[in-house]
């Protein structure tokens, strides 16, 4: 067993990866490291956990730990490890923004890794680091990948992506909060997100260079990230479809589906889901994943299994939980949930 440490586990991701951690056959957690909350147990903050962990949050680090994880908030992991540093040998996996840009992975003698797998597994599996991507440039770059794999985006891309409210962060703010998020739909930083910049990195490193014209949205509902994205494309339907399928049939968790998708198809599953449309000469892209986990904790774990050697999808085979309602002869309405 190899022993883990995660720094920031008070928040959304922390207790996602709290969770799948405790459920993986190759790792143990020796610390969960908060400041806010030290020495009190970690089910009185999760208390989706009761019942499957005693462990209590700690204010001292083991320097020695064989993997951390920091879930900190964005331009706090460098500050931290500078004030807490660990062994040469610890594999350190960074869940914030502060070494996905190259201008930011030589940190201290380390090297961060991208850690996108379905890009990046060569380097990521060689690595000590990773610099774990965001969720909207998870879903978004898998949509894009085998177009600019293929030198095929030549033209501007349209995005429209929608995220649930965990992706806000477990802090109250104005935009956060159940009375003003209910039944609202919002936009936010239209053409300027910060998430822009990783991706525009790794389509350059493909050869590409699109305008990106993305329109985040806050939506009414607590995870997952809904995208569509159009591009001028002047090949076939069945020629995009076998394009995506060639690129992603390596991929565990990236899978194309023939139908249109929805946003349950994912949640709480380490996949993201992608669906493709023609029309005239655009082609539209849907992709679907939950921002937590292949977003975040689950996409942090699938890293960690390529560095050691493991399957990628050890301890992240999850199950989604999709319900629908039917109606029946005389109106009856049933509802059905798949396990």
């Amino acid at each position: 067993m190899i022993n883990v440490g995660i720094v920031g586990g008070s928040g959304y991701t922390g207790g996602e990866l709290i969770r799948l951690l405790l459920g993986h056959p190759g790792l143990t957690i020796d610390f969960v490291f908060s400041i806010s909350r030290p020495h009190t147990s970690i089910v009185e903050h999760h208390s989706e956990l009761l019942g499957q962990t005693n462990l209590k949050f700690t204010d001292q680090i083991n320097p020695d730990v064989a993997v951390v994880f920091l879930c900190l908030g964005h331009g706090k992991s460098a500050t931290f490890l500078n004030e807490h540093p660990f062994s040469e040998e610890t594999i350190i996996i960074d869940l914030s923004n502060d070494f996905r840009l190259e201008k930011d992975r030589l940190w201290n003698g380390r090297e961060f890794v991208y850690g996108l797998p379905e890009v990046n597994t060569p380097k990521i599996e060689k690595a000590k680091a990773i610099a774990n991507p965001g969720c909207f440039a998870t879903a978004l770059q898998l949509a894009l990948l085998p177009l600019a794999k293929a030198g095929q985006l030549n033209d501007a891309v349209h995005i429209n992506a929608t995220t649930g409210s965990t992706g806000a962060g477990v802090g109250l703010s104005a935009t956060s909060h159940f009375s003003w998020r209910q039944d609202n739909l919002s936009w936010y930083k239209p053409f300027t997100h910060q998430h822009l910049n990783e991706i525009t990195e790794t389509l350059a490193d493909l050869g590409e260079s699109p305008a990106l014209q993305f329109i985040p949205q806050r939506g009414a509902f607590t995870r997952g990230i809904f995208a569509t994205l159009y591009t001028h494309y002047s090949g076939s339907l069945d020629e995009a479809m076998a394009l995506y399928e060639g690129y992603y049939s390596p991929a565990p968790f990236t899978h194309l589906s023939a139908q249109p998708i929805s946003l349950k198809q994912v949640v709480n599953t380490n996949n993201c889901v992608l669906h493709l449309h023609k029309h005239d000469d655009y082609l539209l892209i849907t992709s679907a994943l939950d921002n937590l986990i292949k977003g975040a904790a689950g996409q942090a774990i699938q890293n960690l299994n390529l560095i050691m050697g493991w399957e990628e999808n050890l301890g992240l085979n999850l199950k989604a939980s999709v319900f629908y309602h039917r109606n029946r002869k005389f109106g009856q309405q049933h509802c059905q949930r798949y396990y």
